[in-house]
């Protein structure tokens, strides 16, 4: 949610702002509609001003024995009048927030306008996979190892499903411990939380309205704003959680992770680059969430930035780290880096965790803040996410990049110990 009073302070430059994420906003009829309201509120504090007058005269003209009862009418009148306007400035207010409600975050100042075709890569980690023997893609070295059965996740679900199994099951599991292990040094607080949220949640995040449709709806009750839907990320849980709430300052920054299944509705397609696991409807993934201070926003973003890359190093793989460009963030977030691993056999890099900040936009949406220890105000906390890491993509690019010549697969050094010691998938 936009702050509404930075829009009437310095619209032109908000609007400019927007338009690098191609978002053409017209704020003329919000500035209307609150201009309105306000004016109402000041008639209705005019008309009680009058009401508390009058009313002030009806005990001393009791005293006096004279008629009331054409003063009582006035005050009726008032009061009929009183609440005819709280109802119009009410409308007004709900109006003005419906609009505000659609408008995507402002992109920070530094980011460049335009989409993918502006991202810039920040750094490059790792040396790039050679082989000196044919390599084969994810999808076959996996089908062949029994790691996973795409065929009978197809046969259960449909397309873009797939089972794990055996030693990949093991994979998988080993991958999500060591995260969990990794940020439990780091002092995150884990959180499981329930994989069925209510509207409010998608709101909360700023998915919905707009992308209320791209969820897994339970339809049990047929108003959306009544129902249920399978979170398709753990932020979308973990940002509400403190909804409403006002936070001691003390408390900032607060950290959690969480592992979740995420339930999106993207079916895989024919592309060879959509293959296997990299793109389906259900995923395994690890969350990072901060609420932090305003004033250490940029510092929370760079850790978050810096947990997801390390992640990734200790791992041993060959990925980068790119800088979004404003139009390639999501609609709710101010700044995004994509951390991308390379996979081998598309000879391109796939995104493995987005780190971004929401400045206040999520926390005006829940209405989550913090309250200042030295004034006692209260001011709006600053929301960031990263995943950490999503698996369906760390998972092809471990088997692509640890691949030998006799179709077995070393395993990562730091994922032995939750595999038993197990150091090779054959």
């Amino acid at each position: 949610m936009l702050d509404l009073k930075r829009i009437q302070e310095d619209k032109e430059h908000i609007a400019e702002l927007l338009a690098r994420k191609g978002y053409k906003a017209d704020f003329d009829p919000i500035l209307k509609a609150d201009s309105e309201r306000r004016a109402i509120i000041a008639e209705v504090e005019s008309y009680k001003a009058e009401r508390n007058k009058v009313s002030a005269e009806i005990p001393a003209l009791k005293k006096a024995g004279k008629p009331v009862d054409e003063i009582f009418a006035k005050m009726r009148a008032l009061g009929e009048k009183i609440a005819e306007l709280d109802e119009k400035a009410k409308a007004l207010e709900t109006q003005v927030f419906d609009m505000l409600a659609v408008m995507p975050n402002i992109p920070d100042e530094d980011l460049l306008a335009g989409e993918k075709e502006n991202n810039a890569v920040v750094k490059v980690y790792g040396k790039m996979p050679e082989f000196d023997f044919k390599a084969q893609n994810h999808v076959d070295i996996c089908t062949k190892l029994g790691l996973i059965d795409y065929q009978r996740g197809t046969k259960l679900s449909g397309g873009g499903f797939w089972l794990y199994r055996g030693d990949g099951a093991r994979l998988e599991w080993a991958l999500l411990n060591f995260f969990i292990s990794e940020h439990l040094k780091d002092g995150y607080e884990f959180i499981l939380p329930p994989h069925q949220l209510g509207y409010n949640c998608g709101f909360g995040a700023g998915q919905f309205p707009k992308f209320s449709d791209e969820v897994y709806w339970l339809d049990v009750d047929s108003d959306r704003k009544k129902n249920r839907f399978m979170l398709p990320t753990a932020e979308t849980a973990l940002v509400n959680m403190y909804a409403g709430e006002i936070i001691d300052e003390s408390k900032l920054p607060m950290k959690f992770f969480a592992y979740t299944p995420c339930y999106r509705k993207e079916a895989g397609s024919y592309r060879a680059e959509e293959r296997g696991m990299i793109r389906g409807h259900q995923f395994n993934k690890v969350e990072m969430v901060q609420y932090a201070h305003p004033d250490k926003s940029k510092q929370a973003f760079e850790e978050l930035v810096g947990k997801a890359c390390s992640l990734m190093d200790k791992l041993g793989l060959h990925f980068r780290l790119s800088k979004l460009a404003a139009g390639d963030c999501s609609a709710s977030m101010a700044r995004t880096y994509d951390i991308e691993v390379y996979i081998p056999s598309m000879g391109i890099y796939k995104e493995v965790s987005s780190v971004s900040n929401a400045n206040d936009y999520q926390a005006r949406r829940n209405n989550t803040k913090f309250r200042d220890a030295k004034t006692g105000k209260t001011a709006y906390v600053h929301t960031l996410n990263g995943s950490g890491l999503a698996t369906s993509r760390v998972f092809p690019a471990i088997i692509e990049q640890y691949q030998n010549a006799d179709g077995s697969v070393n395993i990562p050094e730091v994922l032995q110990p939750f595999m038993g010691g197990q150091k090779i998938l054959k």
